[in-house]
């Protein structure tokens, strides 16, 4: 039975989008409700266009604005919701353990929306494919699917790999994957191990000592039995001895574990450091800045603080626990047994929410990679917000995600702060439990006195261990959610692989050939089957619209993405054959936007050659026409070009880039823009560094004045990644062809911008006649 269309409140949410509700309500079930959509903005081919995908408890529905009919998948089990960034292109593909059923593509900017979608799906795919407990979805708040949408998951960017993403939530097991980083470290931790064996045993002792006492000296004496005093000395001794051998193992456990995990946090860090930075540059593409920042910053603190505080509190408990157990069971089975009653409840209880806190923490972490997102964008930018007064926008801006931030926690909180004092509510009814059948006990002689103040007191500990054992839950599910985060990168392959049996040339001479290269940004194709030679020592420059695929060119001579089809060789050897550093090391690269890193004019000239004597940076200055701008600074050489280099102006910036790209003498110079962003005057003396970095060395030139280019002894021109025309200036002007008319266009525009404008002249002249 179908939906009525005209009332359709009670099955789409309030903010669903108002030109699909009478579509969608053609199709809706009676009570079937909408519990996630998103609206597409490309078709099949790439172009621009509208569609909806929404999500309801028992079938994904689809349908694109030129398509007659929806298209509508029931849930199964194996089905699957993907998505893969490729460029700026996301494709969602819905597939099932046999095919793919259907593939939908949208941009970046539905990114957010894509996250919502596959998080509510792949809940709602494990919902009709097993029954849920519904205690369970009570204690969890679970028991409405519209409440809850998760925030961003995570996708890896990569044309070539074609990485998926997916919103499963992490799994606890993913914890035991640290032992990769702990196992340096095993005889450390069995160290602390031992450690920790001595300290809770020793703890274990007073409370076995009190029976004696109050049984052999405390009891008798209120009978009228004098007290025996070098007893009572032994029994105190030995809760004195127990104490500081305790003390003395536990500081030694704490100080040895602590060591370790700050040495596991540390390696960490460090590894998915290096793994990030030898990603390819596709993987960048889909990332954000702040994301990829609380990653390796804040994720990692979170797990460095579970292994040194939480999982040693929790291997302590567990111990305690253990060790209590025995002891409670060699004093009196009977007793031991009703003071285990409610550990199973505890147990179900830790199972119920433990699943549910872990998905709450991952989205937690996600939407505070939001927030630093936000600040990345924003700080770096302040003179644009500033320029635009748009100040208040920000602000609204991280308004927003700070209070989704809050809207997530408050959801943890409600679950965490329903399950806490529960688990102390059973230890509490546990320990009066225990009152009340060891008092039994005591009146039939079935124990002492001093056999139930000993399992009080062991009881207590018991309890207090177990509680403190349930709020590891927490910290558990955090670790585990930065865990899977952290290894959504460690576990990323790169697009841009290092050779398997690499290639080392002697000394490269600089020869390029391409030899029908093709290239794709997902399924679009930007390069298409180029081939041209540039010989050592060769300056060719790039012409073309925008678009045309001059910078991918040069992003593929870079090796920051490996080509599709074809190859590209250099002295006759295939670039992914060589050693990437080795290969990137040889090539110089100044582009239209230099960046400088916070430190010192020095230090960022000497960047890509560490340990540099100072007259070779001096020299490298000269030669940029950057040394007498260096020398007017007040520190010279020392002074600081502050965040980005914002305290340089343009032109100052580029010739310290270009200082930078002579003092690695590199065999190729590729040069992308170099002298766009700046003035006339300023392009002329960033033009003569050039020139100083030019001679002897294969040059690729891309600029935006075709004029900078008529010294090239080659132009190639592209045109939708292909090469439409080859020759230098004046036989391309001859032929009068695509390069002409380029020429020409840019030249009227430049005769337009120069010529003076005579409006105010011609008015005065008629107003002097009237």
């Amino acid at each position: 039975m179908q939906s009525n269309t005209s009332d359709l409140s009670h099955t789409l949410p309030p903010d669903f989008p108002l030109h699909w509700q009478i579509q969608i309500g053609s199709i809706l079930h009676e009570h079937e409700q909408i519990h996630a959509w998103l609206e597409i903005d490309l078709d099949s081919q790439l172009n621009f266009s509208s569609g909806l995908i929404a999500i309801t408890a028992h079938r994904i529905l689809a349908r694109m604005a030129n398509d007659e009919n929806w298209q509508a998948w029931p849930y199964r089990q194996g089905m699957r919701l993907t998505y893969q960034d490729h460029a700026g292109v996301c494709s969602i593909e819905l597939s099932n353990t046999h095919a793919r059923l259907a593939c939908w593509y949208c941009t970046l900017s539905r990114n957010q929306a894509v996250d919502q979608l596959i998080t509510c799906f792949s809940r709602l795919i494990a919902a009709n494919t097993t029954q849920p407990d519904d205690t369970a979805a009570e204690l969890t708040g679970n028991n409405d699917a519209d409440n809850e949408l998760a925030s961003a998951e995570d996708s890896e960017s990569s044309p070539a790999s074609d990485q998926e993403a997916t919103a499963a939530p992490p799994s606890t097991w993913i914890l035991f994957r640290l032992w990769r980083f702990a196992r340096p470290y095993k005889w450390q931790l069995f160290t602390g191990f031992i450690l920790m064996l001595g300290s809770t045993a020793a703890a274990l002792v007073p409370p076995y000592l009190t029976m004696p006492l109050m049984d052999n000296v405390l009891i008798p004496y209120q009978n009228g039995h004098p007290i025996d005093i070098d007893l009572v000395t032994f029994y105190l001794s030995g809760l004195l001895a127990a104490a500081i051998l305790a003390w003395i193992l536990g500081w030694s456990r704490t100080y040895t574990l602590a060591r370790v995990s700050e040495r596991i946090g540390a390696d960490l860090r460090t590894t998915t450091y290096e793994h990030l930075l030898k990603l390819s540059q596709a993987y960048f593409g889909g990332k954000r800045t702040g994301d990829l920042m609380a990653r390796i910053g804040a994720e990692t603190d979170r797990i460095n603080l579970f292994l040194s505080l939480n999982l040693l509190d929790f291997a302590t408990d567990v111990l305690m626990i253990t060790m209590t157990v025995i002891i409670l069971i060699s004093i009196n089975p009977w007793l031991a047994l009703i003071t285990l009653l409610p550990l199973p409840i505890i147990a179900w209880l830790i199972h119920l929410v433990r699943d549910r806190l872990r998905v709450g923490f991952e989205k937690t972490n996600r939407v505070w990679a939001e927030v630093n997102n936000v600040l990345a964008d924003t700080l770096p930018g302040i003179r644009v917000v500033k320029a635009f007064a748009q100040e208040e926008r920000e602000i609204e801006r991280f308004h927003t995600v700070n209070q989704r931030n809050v809207e997530i926690n408050d959801r943890v909180n409600k679950v965490w702060a329903l399950f806490t004092p529960t688990v102390t509510l059973l230890t509490e009814c546990g320990l009066l439990v225990v009152w009340i059948f060891g008092i039994w006990q005591v009146s039939q002689d079935h124990i002492t006195v001093g056999v139930l103040t000993a399992f009080l007191a062991y009881i207590g500990r018991f309890y207090l261990r177990l509680d403190s054992m349930s709020r590891i839950v927490s910290a558990t599910q955090k670790a585990a959610a930065g865990t899977k985060r952290i290894f959504d990168i460690l576990d990323h392959v790169s697009s841009v692989p290092e050779p398997v049996k690499p290639v080392h040339l002697p000394a490269m001479k600089g020869h390029i050939e391409l030899r029908h290269i093709s290239f794709r940004y997902g399924t679009r194709r930007v390069i298409q089957d180029l081939n041209f030679t540039i010989e050592p020592g060769e300056m060719i420059g790039l012409v073309g619209h925008s678009g045309s695929g001059k910078s991918t060119l040069i992003n593929l001579i870079c090796r920051f993405y490996d080509v599709t089809d074809g190859s590209i060789l250099i002295d006759g050897v295939d670039i992914r054959a060589l050693p990437i550093t080795e290969y990137r090391k040889h090539i110089g690269l100044v582009l239209q936007e230099p960046f400088l890193f916070f430190g010192t004019i020095a230090e960022n000239i000497a960047y890509g050659k560490p340990g540099t004597s100072r007259r070779e940076i001096i020299a490298a200055a000269r030669a940029a026409h950057a040394h007498e701008f260096i020398l007017r600074l007040p520190y010279g050489y020392d002074s600081l070009v502050g965040e980005r280099g914002q305290a340089l102006s343009g032109g100052e910036r580029q010739r310290i880039s270009i200082a930078r790209a002579l003092l690695i003498d590199p065999r190729i110079l590729i040069l992308d823009e170099a002298t766009s962003s700046v003035d006339t005057q300023t392009e002329q003396e960033i033009q003569g560094a050039l020139d100083n970095l030019v001679s002897g060395r294969t040059t690729i030139a891309i600029a935006h004045r075709l004029s900078t280019l008529q010294e090239a002894s080659r132009l190639i021109v592209l045109d939708h990644g292909r090469i439409v025309e080859t020759g230098n200036h004046e036989e391309l002007m001859a032929r009068q062809g695509y390069y002409y008319q380029l020429y020409q266009s840019q030249s009227r525009s430049s005769d337009d911008e120069n010529q003076p404008d005579t409006s105010e002249k011609i008015m005065d002249t008629r107003g002097s006649r009237v």
